[in-house]
């Protein structure tokens, strides 16, 4: 039977291999870019690495603020959801992490996020389904859950992969679209011919495709390592076990939710996602580790 310990230890091994795999991906994407447009010339590549950095840096600093508006959540006020505010204060101070800021999103699924690229700057989400669904213990868990995804920097994470996978694609979407408009600037054919422009086209085409199914596996991996530290943070994994078979019982799809917003949340949100490419792991295999602790 693994610990909450051998749980966690497993699940960040795995989160920090698949986040190198992302990272190799991000300049496997730039430099096949860079073959498409400049013939892979390092001045092509550095221009193209500095615009990315620019873009990266510019959407991670404004994520929180874009997933909050795009929820429509609003702050929670002690004096309309003083127990929720007392749970997320008390399992702040167990977890030794600032007490995040606290909002409710309208909507009869039962579900939840936290979103932030510090545990300072980091807000937890809850939707009212949720709160009119779960007992006190599930309600703990699900929070103490969110709050891990905050100590363990899973929302900056996330945040960060979800804007490097983003800049993939739009690398990927603009070689596309200029080899089938024939804008291409046609460096490639200069320094190799059709074999370089071939190259680029091919890492092109795959990089968006295998960095989409990395960012799914990361997703999946940072909500088995937030189960186990929400479990090891309430010392109690059936409260977690339990809301989760609430879920599985009358769902978890929000009607505001995205492929992009997808993997912040408590359980998948949107309908459909199985396996390979679902954005959380299987409810019943969430449930059976849990209560194998």
């Amino acid at each position: 039977m693994a610990s909450f310990y051998d749980q966690i230890a497993a699940n960040k091994r795995n989160s920090y291999l698949l986040l190198i795999v992302v990272f190799a991906l991000v300049f496997a994407a730039l430099y096949g870019f860079s073959l498409m447009f400049f013939g892979g010339d390092w001045l092509g590549l550095i221009v193209s690495v500095v615009l990315s950095a620019i873009y990266i840096a510019v959407t991670y600093s404004f994520s929180d603020q874009i997933v909050l508006s795009l929820s429509g959540a609003r702050e929670a006020q002690k004096n309309e959801f003083p127990y929720l505010v007392n749970v997320v204060e008390g399992l702040s101070i167990a977890a030794g992490t600032p007490a995040p800021k606290i909002y409710v999103m309208d909507d009869p699924a039962i579900n939840a996020f936290a979103v932030g690229t510090t545990p300072e700057k980091a807000s937890v989400v809850f939707t009212t389904g949720l709160l009119n669904t779960l007992n006190r213990a599930e309600l703990e868990g699900v929070a103490a859950h969110e709050i891990s995804h905050i100590k363990n920097l899973d929302s900056r994470l996330a945040t960060l992969v979800v804007v490097m996978v983003g800049l993939i694609a739009i690398l990927s979407e603009i070689g596309l679209r200029s080899m089938f408009w024939g804008r291409q600037s046609g460096g490639g054919r200069d320094r190799g011919g059709g074999l370089v422009m071939l190259l680029g086209l091919v890492i092109i085409i795959l990089a968006p495709i295998i960095a989409q199914l990395v960012r799914l596996a990361l997703s999946r991996q940072r909500e088995y390592l937030a189960d186990a530290t929400g479990a090891q943070l309430t010392r109690y994994p059936e409260g977690l076990a339990s809301a989760l078979e609430k879920i599985k019982q009358k769902g978890s799809v929000v009607q505001k939710a995205s492929d992009t917003t997808a993997p912040l949340y408590f359980a998948n949100p949107l309908s459909g996602g199985l396996n390979l490419f679902s954005t959380h792991p299987n409810i019943d295999d969430r449930i059976k580790k849990l209560r194998e602790m």
